[in-house]
């Protein structure tokens, strides 16, 4: 089904999207779509929860 659509088809997709929730809130609507998947792959078990990293120690003691 996607691989039917062509360049104008996804130019036009793209401008409705635009219309409908207006420029400045896009980020915000991706930055979500992203988040949602993520918690989606984790809990389905294909994506390894990441540890946050500990920090290495910034500076040294004199």
């Amino acid at each position: 089904m996607v691989g039917n659509l062509s360049g104008m088809h996804l130019l036009a997709i793209l401008a409705i999207v635009l219309l409908l929730f207006g420029a400045p809130r896009l980020p915000g609507l991706a930055r979500s779509l992203g988040q949602s998947m993520r918690i989606l792959k984790q809990e389905a078990g294909d994506d390894p929860p990441k540890q946050p990293s500990e920090p290495t120690g910034g500076s040294p003691e004199v």
